[in-house]
């Protein structure tokens, strides 16, 4: 980044000089724009500037280019400049400039490829899946692609906070509350007709358990009447049924009792799975608090006192077609009961009043639909819609042996994703989830994952780091002092894969940059895969332990940065960097 202010510098001043001369209009040097190349020819930096301020100084873009690099003041980092195309100026720097990001990253450390603070709060919610049973495959790309995000939005200067919203409250919780009490009803020896639509994995017969552990027989007489829950009506209506019947047998202490087995027990066990997943989050929100604190009632108050709000068939719909939606919203039902919509819209209203400047959703690629009626609620407020962006996920799709693993969470068949990490390891899990952009579908192959070969990307990343601490440990053993890198002379370097793996070297604070703006964390997969690429190709071509002392340090001190910034890369997605493979 220093040697990227020093070319700006260099070009703000010949467009100072141009400017004086009235070449081009006043020219803010903050515009310079350099890329990396990406062959070695075209040098090692190019800049469109000549393109961008052609028309403006009414000139030809190769003309303005020509008078730009003779404006250049000397300078000691440039070995020469070029002119390409219709007027791209490309810069070759010398040996020494390209070696000196070894040093950068040696004194950053894992600080290397981090921005400075922007000043700028982002909220992230992600994975927020209902506590109805344990986290499968699917939730597991989002929690990868979640944290995997904030931590690449902090290492470029963001300050992040992230959250899991827990959807405790709603029909979902009164299905799964059901579902424990058929269960437990069971434990007890009662015969009963377990509906299709409740929660039917073993976990139900697990949780029942622990109430029946717990409370003994004692719910068993609240289920005299469950016989007269008709099996003949519509599936959704028998629920609502069984439910209400639920609700009056039990009464208040005793459906508490069953949803919060519930609740407690499943939430507990994915707050697990997600710390095992190398998954923390700052905050866990529950949506019962927003129908505890009067949250809820207060929007619906507001949305109504501002007319964004009618009445119809009994029901309060929100105006949601006003602000871009494809229809009005229901928020009150007929029977006064909110909505998971008017929850939501409390949720986020609640969200931007705690001082953030930006709000990031990740939410599943079936709820695309979702995002226009939120951000509608949101203007309806008072908001800005804008300051709330949605990525989508799309579920991956699990294969092992070559066959396609279907998931159902009512039914119970699906792989968790403990059963994942246990298999492959959440290493492999979490590298494999983030390596392709998050709204493209994804195949997830589980023999790949699972294989010590150059073909499993994550094995593949992390070899290259052990690589690299397994020749500092020959170097230990061997008695050879690796102390002292710093006063390495890094001008000895002079091979094509050494400028290349510098030149990767000096790209990667560009990578997260680039990651955190199109909230891309596959970026630095891509990255990885490319400097481990180099790393191996070099290895297998050189000696480092073997060749004179000079030589030596410099090249250990190029592969140990190597080395640091592949730890780095993998912390920001959340996998280990393993010293021994």
């Amino acid at each position: 980044m220093f040697l990227k202010k020093q070319l700006i510098e260099l070009f703000g001043a010949a467009l100072g000089q141009l400017t004086r001369e009235g070449v081009i209009p006043a020219t803010d040097p903050e515009l310079v724009r350099f890329e990396r190349t990406r062959q070695k020819e075209h040098g090692d930096l190019a800049t469109n500037l000549a393109l961008v301020l052609a028309r403006p100084a009414g000139r030809k873009p190769r003309d303005l280019a020509a008078a730009i690099v003779a404006a250049l003041p000397a300078s000691a980092i440039i070995s020469k400049v070029e002119i390409a195309g219709p007027g791209f100026i490309n810069i070759f720097l010398r040996a020494a400039e390209r070696f000196a990001v070894v040093g950068d990253v040696r004194a950053a450390g894992a600080r290397y490829g981090c921005a400075q603070p922007r000043g700028e709060r982002v909220l992230i919610e992600y994975v927020s899946a209902n506590p109805t049973g344990p986290l499968h495959v699917g939730h597991g790309r989002g929690a990868a692609y979640g944290d995997a995000l904030a931590r690449v939005l902090r290492a470029a200067g963001f300050d992040v906070a992230s959250e899991y919203y827990v959807n405790d409250a709603g029909r979902q919780m009164d299905i799964l509350a059901v579902s424990v009490w058929l269960r437990y009803l069971e434990l007890c020896g009662s015969e009963v007709r377990f509906p299709d639509n409740g929660y039917q994995g073993d976990y139900i017969y697990d949780i029942a358990a622990g109430v029946h552990r717990g409370h003994g027989d004692e719910y068993v007489q609240s289920s005299g009447g469950l016989g007269k829950v008709s099996a003949d009506v519509e599936p959704e209506a028998a629920m609502d049924a069984l439910i209400d019947h639920a609700r009056g047998s039990l009464g208040a202490a005793g459906y508490r009792v069953m949803q919060a087995a519930a609740v407690d027990t499943l939430l507990e066990d994915i707050h697990n799975d997600l710390e095992q997943f190398n998954v923390n989050y700052d905050r866990w929100f529950s949506e019962c608090s927003l129908f505890e604190n009067g949250s809820i009632d207060d929007t619906v108050a507001r949305l109504r006192d501002t007319g964004h709000l009618y009445q119809r068939d009994g029901a309060w719909w929100f105006r949601s077609s006003r602000f871009g939606d494809e229809k009005d919203r229901v928020v009150l039902r007929e029977n006064g009961v909110p909505t998971y919509f008017a929850a939501d819209i409390a949720y986020h209203r609640d969200k931007y009043s705690r001082g953030f400047d930006r709000f990031i959703n990740v939410w599943g690629a079936d709820h695309h639909g979702y995002i226009p009626r939120v951000k509608a609620a949101i203007s309806a407020l008072g908001l800005d819609p804008d300051c709330l962006t949605v990525t989508l996920v799309q579920f991956a799709v699990l294969y092992r042996a070559g066959e396609k693993v279907s998931m159902s969470t009512r039914s119970g068949e699906f792989v968790t994703l403990r059963e994942l990490r246990q298999e492959v390891s959440s290493d492999a899990a979490r590298f494999f989830y983030v390596q392709r952009k998050s709204d493209q579908h994804m195949d997830f192959d589980l023999d790949l994952a699972k294989s010590r070969s150059n073909d499993n990307p994550v094995y593949y990343v992390q070899y290259a780091h052990a690589r690299v601490c397994s020749v500092f440990n020959q170097a230990r053993e061997r008695g050879i002092d690796t102390s002292d890198l710093d006063a390495a002379d890094l001008g000895l370097l002079t091979d094509d894969h050494e400028l290349e793996l510098a030149a990767q070297l000096a790209r990667f604070p560009e990578v997260v940059s680039a990651a955190a703006a199109g909230l891309e964390p596959h970026q630095i997969v891509y990255y990885l895969r490319e400097l481990a690429n180099g790393l191996h190709t070099y290895y297998n071509a050189h000696q480092f332990l073997t060749v004179a002392v000079s030589l030596r340090s410099a090249r250990l001190a190029l592969i140990d940065a190597v080395r640091q910034v592949l730890a780095n890369g993998l912390d920001l997605v959340g996998v280990s960097a393993p010293e021994r493979m």
